[in-house]
């Protein structure tokens, strides 16, 4: 079942540099194939 999520943007919030920085340093770690084989699961339809 596919669910939905409507959301508001705060256009004027603040957002953190250490949100900004980290990007990149966790999508290293995130995009391997480790990480993929780890989270396949959540990926299968019931």
């Amino acid at each position: 079942m596919i669910q939905t999520v409507e959301a508001i943007v705060d256009e004027s919030s603040e957002v953190h540099e250490t949100a900004l920085l980290s990007g990149a340093a966790l999508s290293e770690d995130w995009n391997r194939p480790e990480e993929d084989a780890a989270w396949s699961h959540l990926q299968q339809a019931p």
